[in-house]
């Protein structure tokens, strides 16, 4: 599609957008919704951290230059639309993209907002400008590509590229790419953000609550609706889910809802909505490979072995979770390959006996046996979506002559201790921001990155890694990104147990809320939810 039939299907869209509040007359002003986080979030400052637990009750203080659908259940390049960029055009040579800006917009402490905040953003963001004051930069990678921004007055920026590259709006639509102000140091942005967006901070209480207020100056017109939003600190999920049922709370924490609990929170709360979708969300075994004995192959192939995927299934998820790779599999998922490829591979054919057979085998020819069991702990976040499959987890370890046992980490803690290689082994949940190779592929598997927690490196699946970043074609894409997957598997990289599919929750006087389908970081701007009551 050319610059300009893009530019007026933009055009075309933000049209059907301001019609928006004058065909849905049945919306009420004001209340405020209350939901609640499974654990402290480690800091308020979405660009510092890899975690659902800072997106989810920050992500309605910000806006994005351009953000998924709200209203469309599945994220995808088709569903971006304007937030902070009016329209955007790119060269005839897909390397440059120029975002017009939208005028008027004020920051919460009444500065206004203009291109030098989006250069400084995406200036901090890959590490052009040390100037940041961040602590942890988790998606750099996501920015790598970038050559130069520039800025036309206040309105206008242009983003270079070195090399084409598909993926970048999708990932400034993810909720993980807010626009951040210029001139507000770090460690306001870790404690009281400020943002351009529907909803501004009141108060964030370690362990207690998060309680965020209507931003009364917000420029879209007529909203949010909504007085305010509450995320009560709630590390119990029994507690949290008696809460829902006694109405206290109205919406739960996205994917806090297995099948095996779902009769009962639908028994209390027979007239809740819940919707299952595949979050994006890997469980993962992650081994330190530069520790002894981890650096040694033959051990890690046979951690790998020893991983009974159908049983964490059906027990964890009670059968929703799905097997595959690191991307997300279908039909949720667009870039994986089918169920049925991943079976014909080493570590996924055969029966779990017949992979454990192996597994032992290898396990007495390093010298470990049933008198002499390796002693290792197993760490994991102090989150129950967490600890579920860690101990399974230790349980499979266990059966080929490991004495496995469960550390559980504080959230504040935990992406810290993985980050240094301060751990052995660790059941881990590896979230993408969006569903795109750019994303997970980077991240997780680049030499180097800061999110390649196994400091796995191969050098052919670096190369590939980039050849499928530019590739426009979606077919030929796909294609490298399978082999990919499949260097992956062989090199126990980082094995990946399942992708997990849960439920969230609410009660039927939350209006407008859509759960999205393939992502749990993209769908809390909030602006559009109502409350019946």
């Amino acid at each position: 599609m050319s610059s300009t039939k893009s530019l007026g299907l933009i055009a075309a869209l933000a049209g059907v957008c301001a019609l928006q509040p004058s065909l849905a007359l049945a919306q009420k002003s004001g209340g405020t919704l209350r939901s609640y986080e499974v654990a402290n979030p480690p800091s308020a400052s979405i660009l510092e951290e890899a975690t659902s637990g800072t997106t989810h009750p920050f992500m309605a203080v910000f806006n994005n230059l351009v953000i998924f659908d709200q209203a469309e259940p599945v994220n995808k390049p088709e569903v971006i639309r304007p937030e902070l960029a009016e329209s955007w055009a790119w060269d005839a040579a897909q390397t440059k993209l120029t975002f017009k800006l939208r005028q008027g917009v004020t920051w919460h402490d009444g500065k206004p907002f203009t291109a030098k905040d989006v250069k400084c953003t995406w200036d901090w963001s890959r590490e052009a400008d040390p100037k940041s004051g961040f602590r942890k930069n988790p998606r750099k990678l996501w920015w790598d590509n970038i050559k130069e921004i520039t800025v036309n007055g206040d309105h206008e920026v242009t983003f270079e590229l070195n090399r084409p590259q598909a993926s970048l709006l999708t990932l400034m639509a993810s909720g993980m790419s807010p626009v951040y102000p210029c001139h507000v140091p770090a460690r306001i942005m870790r404690t009281k953000p400020i943002g351009t967006g529907p909803f501004r901070v009141v108060a964030f209480e370690a362990n207690k609550f998060v309680r965020l207020e209507k931003n009364p100056n917000y420029w879209r017109k007529d909203r949010p609706y909504l007085d305010g939003l509450e995320f009560q600190i709630m590390g119990s999920r029994g507690t949290r889910l008696l809460a829902f049922a006694a109405g206290e709370i109205d919406l739960t924490f996205v994917s806090d809802v297995t099948r095996p609990l779902l009769p009962d929170v639908k028994s209390r709360s027979p007239n809740a909505t819940c919707e299952f979708a595949a979050t994006g969300v890997s469980a993962n075994l992650l081994v330190n490979r530069d520790k002894p004995p981890f650096d040694n192959p033959k051990l890690r192939e046979a951690m790998m072995l020893t991983l009974d995927r159908d049983a964490m299934v059906k027990i964890v998820s009670g059968g929703e979770a799905l097997i595959g790779g690191a991307m997300l599999p279908p039909p949720a998922g667009v870039w994986s390959n089918s169920v049925e490829e991943f079976m014909k591979l080493p570590s996924y054919a055969g029966t779990i006996e017949e992979r454990r057979q192996k597994a032992r085998k290898i396990m007495e020819e390093l010298g470990y046996g049933p008198n002499n069991k390796l002693k290792i702990k197993v760490g994991t976040r102090d989150y129950q979506s967490y600890k579920d499959p860690a101990v399974l987890l230790v349980d499979h370890l266990n059966q080929i002559n490991f004495d496995a046992e469960l550390e559980i980490i504080e959230t504040s803690l935990y992406y810290g201790r993985i980050t240094r290689g301060d751990y052995q082994v660790a059941l881990n949940l590896t979230g993408t921001g969006v569903d795109d190779p750019d994303v997970t592929m980077f991240e997780g598997y680049l030499c180097g990155s800061s999110r390649n927690y196994t400091n796995y490196c191969n050098k052919e699946v670096d190369r590939l890694i980039h050849a499928q970043s530019a590739e426009l074609d979606t077919a030929k894409r796909k294609e490298l990104v399978w082999q990919i997957e499949k260097i992956l598997a062989e090199d126990v990289a980082r094995p990946i147990i399942f992708q997990n599919r849960s439920a969230s929750c609410w009660h039927p006087h939350v209006k407008g809320y859509v759960l999205h389908q393939n992502s749990i970081y993209n769908s809390w701007r909030f602006e559009d939810v109502w409350l019946d009551k």
